[in-house]
């Protein structure tokens, strides 16, 4: 017989998740303009690690049932596929925006531009020689 699952079936894991998104606060950033500060209230991005705390706090650790440990939660495979898509397009999205730092979010995600502008895709083959001239400060 099979260990007892502390979430029963994946409908309660995506509900585990729903309850992780409602329970996200808006925080208070202040930002400096022109005008002087002002508050904006911005609330956190959807993260797996935010999502697994939320698990902890409600008694389950989330995180075995997105690695299915010894295929124990093969059943579950795709709410948590969902839910990490659902996380990755908060995030891209909200880079997108402006509502999150695009470029931590870039990188989060796997998607910064990686471009060769030197060889042309081609190894660099041969030798590489460097000249050093010496030029005294003080001429004799």
């Amino acid at each position: 017989m099979g260990k007892h699952k502390y979430i029963e079936t994946p409908e309660k894991m995506w509900e585990l998740f729903e309850g992780y998104k409602e329970s996200l606060k808006p925080r208070a950033i202040e930002k400096a303009t022109p005008r002087g500060v002002i508050t904006e209230m911005h609330t956190p991005p959807l993260t797996y690690e935010g999502f697994m705390e939320y698990g902890f706090q409600n008694g389950v650790t989330v995180d075995h049932y997105f690695r299915n440990t010894n295929d124990a939660y093969t059943a579950y495979c795709g709410v948590c596929s969902r839910i990490k898509n659902a996380i990755r397009r908060d995030q891209i999205e909200g880079g997108m925006v402006g509502q999150y730092n695009p470029s931590i979010t870039q990188r989060l995600n796997g998607l910064t531009e990686k471009t060769d502008v030197t060889t042309n895709g081609q190894e660099i083959g041969g030798k590489i020689e460097v000249e050093i001239i010496k030029r005294g400060l003080i001429e004799d």
